[in-house]
């Protein structure tokens, strides 16, 4: 289904097909040749999302924008099932497998391989050619790849990156923390009840 969400409504090349359970809502453009299969979300909230050709969105991925964090996403692409993207730019012929997590302000390189159940943190940057093996973790910038067994050296490196401030402008020594971002956070996302089928 299409949505109008904030006066966007999506735009899909005719060679391109979306599978009738498919959600695409706003600012999306779905470029030639791509296929987004069953269940996947494709949101722009607030800032835009590119496909470029011969993207593939498998079952059940999720590709979000926000303002401060659009997404564009190069030729060549797939995307495995019940990936998660948001706000990140991803380059020509990178593999995000099955699970993978992809976080606000990160770069994947071109050919990049991102493997089962990986992430890629807030504003990490990838190189060209970058392997994140199944499960580990890629963080920072210049990147880390670390295992996830090596926690203390993850959070070392994602403190840092600052993923309450970057993300939803709130200090993470705030004592009501989660109150402040569920209630903004909730804000944001009421736009919603205003979109309407396209």
């Amino acid at each position: 289904m299409e949505y109008v969400h904030l006066g966007r409504t999506p735009r899909i090349h005719p060679s391109a097909v979306v599978a009738p359970s498919a959600v695409l809502s706003g600012d999306v453009e779905i470029g030639p040749l791509c296929q987004v299969l069953h269940g996947a979300v494709i949101t722009a909230e607030g800032g835009p999302i590119t496909l470029g050709a011969h993207v593939i969105v498998m079952e059940n991925a999720v590709i979000r924008a926000t303002a401060t964090n659009p997404v564009h996403i190069g030729d060549h692409v797939l995307i495995g099932p019940m990936a998660s993207l948001s706000g990140a730019t991803v380059e020509d012929e990178v593999f995000l497998a099955t699970g993978t997590r992809v976080f606000n302000g990160a770069r994947i390189g071109t050919r990049s391989e991102v493997r089962i159940n990986a992430i890629v943190h807030l504003r990490t940057e990838l190189p060209p050619e970058t392997v994140v093996p199944i499960s580990w973790v890629a963080v920072g910038d210049p990147v880390q790849i670390l295992p996830p067994d090596r926690h203390e050296e993850i959070w070392a490196a994602q403190r840092e990156l600052d993923f309450p401030g970057y993300v939803f402008g709130l200090d993470r020594e705030t004592p009501d923390l989660m109150v402040q971002l569920t209630e903004r956070y909730g804000r944001s996302l009421a736009r919603h009840a205003d979109d309407a089928p396209a």
